[in-house]
C-alpha cells in the first residue's frame, strides 16, 4: 500500500481537524451528545479519516479500525470519517446497512455498534431542509464506531437517555437550519 501524497495528506488531516471541529463547536457545545465531553476532555476520540472510495476497501478499513480498538482500550471510540466516495446520502445509507451487517458476521455484535452522520442526513419522513436532519448531520460522511459496553454504562448512569433525541430535535427545530449550516461552514475554517 502507498503513502498518500502530500496533497493527499494534506486534505486527510484538514478531514481531521474539520471533524474536531464539529466535535468540539458543535456536538459538545450544544451538548448534542452529553456523553462527548468527558471523552473530548479525556483526548479519547480516534479521528480516523479513509482515504478509501471503493465500498469493499472502506469495509476492510472499517474491520481494520474494529481490531485497533480491540487492541487498544485506552480510545474509547472512533469517528470513522469519508471524505470522498460517499457523498451521496443514499449510497452512504447502503454503506451503513452494509457495514452494520458485517459487525456482526464478524462477530462484533454487542462489542460495537454505529452511528452515522452525512452532511445531507435526512431522517426518514423528514423534509430535507427540516432543522431536525442537524442532529445528524457533520462536515463528512462518518460512521462513529462506539463501544457497546461503553455506552451501557453511560445510558445506565444519565437521567431519562430517550429523551436525548427527542431533546436534541427541539433545540435544532428551535436555532433552524440557518444557524447549524453556519455551524457546520465554520467547521471547515
Amino acid at each position: 500500500m502507498t503513502a498518500p501524497d502530500s496533497d493527499t495528506q494534506k486534505e486527510l488531516e484538514m478531514a481531521a481537524q474539520h471533524t474536531k471541529n464539529w466535535v468540539k463547536d458543535v456536538i459538545m457545545k450544544y451538548n448534542i451528545c452529553p456523553f462527548a465531553r468527558q471523552e473530548v476532555e479525556r483526548q479519547t476520540i480516534r479521528y480516523a479519516v479513509i482515504d478509501k472510495r471503493k465500498l469493499a476497501e472502506v469495509l476492510e478499513a472499517l474491520i481494520v479500525e474494529c481490531q485497533f480498538l480491540d487492541s487498544h482500550p485506552e480510545v474509547e471510540t472512533t469517528l470513522f470519517v469519508l471524505p470522498t466516495g460517499f457523498e451521496g446520502f443514499y449510497d452512504y445509507l447502503d454503506l451503513v446497512d452494509i457495514a452494520t451487517d458485517l459487525l456482526l458476521e464478524q462477530d462484533y455484535e454487542g462489542v460495537y455498534q454505529l452511528a452515522s452522520f452525512h452532511p445531507d442526513y435526512c431522517f426518514d419522513g423528514e423534509p430535507q431542509d427540516s432543522a431536525a436532519n442537524f442532529t445528524n448531520r457533520a462536515p463528512y460522511p462518518t460512521l462513529h464506531i462506539i463501544r457497546e459496553v461503553s455506552m451501557e454504562k453511560a445510558l445506565a448512569s444519565f437521567d431519562d437517555p430517550e429523551s436525548i433525541p427527542e431533546r436534541n430535535i427541539a433545540f435544532a427545530e428551535r436555532k433552524g437550519s440557518e444557524f447549524f449550516i453556519k455551524l457546520l461552514q465554520h467547521c471547515k475554517r
